[in-house]
């Protein structure tokens, strides 16, 4: 067996592990570890199955192609400084597990294209171009000035793949990047519903401003991501209708159920935009953070969005005919219990052991103005992958 060293990088980065944490698990000498990883040395047959057992992947993930890697730079991490290398190392290593299984998916189906704006910021930019940004976007996606009902299928809706954090690298909160043109997003899938949808737009505003080598890093970007999704979310023409003018704790925690965010968020938006004077914001700040909405959202029946793409996909494999889930499992040599790692939360999918169970193929709208219907090959046309007729995923 071949083996490519940058998917022993990548096992080990994904796990978490330094070289000397393998050694020590594997038994085997953190010198030749690493001449494994550089390509200087061939691991013979017996070690290939020690780091296997050590990185609980299949020892044929280690002959799969070189994984470029998706460099730091090219993301915006919350706290860069405060969060540990091993950590942002496999956060990334997630997010390159991800593209593999976009890349599957896009290889086989029909999927939306990316559809965004590109509107570069320079660094300590004021707040202002980010608001008309993300106006710009909402104009262009056509949207109006009324609440997105649904982030997670809007975004999908315009080629952005969506999946989840790994749960070890949650502290990270969400981060996105490109990859050969296409936007992707990681997100903690194990916040509140409001902040979920928060983070998605956060991370949209990045694809939005922060895009090529000229991209704005740490507090500056963060601060206008945070403005960017803030606009999107609560455009200011439909707050200013709300009569939210000084508005007390109990109107904040009425209103947030329109724009489907934390009260928080509500809060600080109100501000921004003069509704709320600096008085007014801090004593609703503490109000909120006594009552438990700081860090929760108490009293609050929204559920947290799902993905439609993997959904669906995930449907049509195992439906007849469709070859079931464990084709795209097995194609890209992971384990059910790995690949559910990069989808949890964002379908309704239960992996047991070496079988997944869900919900049927069907339509669904994504209450964007679109819907993703999965359209036979019969239907629309013949995609041939290896010789292999499959569906197509088409938007509509």
């Amino acid at each position: 067996m071949t083996v490519s060293p940058s998917r022993l990088l990548l096992a080990r980065k994904l796990r978490g592990l330094t070289l000397a944490d393998v050694s020590r698990i594997a038994e085997l000498n953190p010198q030749t570890l690493s001449r494994y990883e550089n390509g200087r040395q061939e691991p013979s047959s017996e070690s290939l199955a020690r780091l296997s057992d050590a990185l609980s992947v299949k020892e044929e993930f280690f002959s799969l192609p070189e994984v470029d890697g998706i460099p730091l730079e090219a993301v915006s991490f919350r706290a860069l400084s405060k969060t540990p290398a091993f950590r942002r190392d496999q956060a990334l290593a997630g997010g390159e597990i991800a593209v593999e299984i976009a890349e599957w998916i896009s290889s086989r189906y029909r999927t939306p294209s990316p559809d965004l704006l590109s509107v570069a910021l320079p660094e300590n930019s004021s707040l202002t171009p980010v608001e008309e940004a993300a106006l710009r976007l909402r104009n262009y996606w056509e949207l109006g000035s009324k609440p997105v009902a649904n982030v997670l299928h809007l975004l999908e809706s315009r080629g952005i793949r969506i999946f989840s954090l790994v749960q070890e690298v949650r502290d990270v909160d969400a981060f996105s990047f490109f990859r050969r043109g296409v936007p992707y997003i990681l997100v903690d899938t194990g916040k509140t519903a409001e902040r979920q949808r928060f983070d998605l737009a956060h991370e949209l505003g990045h694809l939005v401003l922060h895009q090529g080598s000229e991209r704005v890093h740490g507090r500056d970007a963060e601060r206008q991501a945070d403005r960017f999704a803030a606009a999107f979310l609560m455009p200011r023409e439909d707050v200013l209708g709300q009569h939210m003018r000084n508005a007390s704790v109990e109107r904040i925690l009425a209103g947030r159920r329109r724009w489907k965010v934390s009260a928080m968020a509500l809060t600080h938006r109100l501000r921004e935009i003069g509704l709320l004077t600096e008085w007014g914001y801090r004593s609703c700040c503490v109000e909120l953070s006594k009552a438990g909405y700081r860090s929760s959202e108490p009293g609050s029946n929204l559920v947290a969005e799902a993905s439609q793409v993997l959904d669906k996909v995930l449907s049509h494999l195992r439906s007849p005919g469709g070859g079931g889930v464990r084709r795209l499992i097995d194609d890209l040599c992971l384990s059910p219990a790995e690949f559910s790692r990069h989808i949890f939360g964002l379908v309704p999918t239960v992996i047991v052991g070496e079988s997944m169970t869900g919900n049927a193929v069907g339509s669904r709208k994504n209450h964007s103005g679109r819907s993703l219907t999965l359209v036979t090959s019969d239907e629309v046309e013949r995609s041939r992958v290896g010789g292999v007729t499959t569906s197509v995923c088409e938007k509509r």
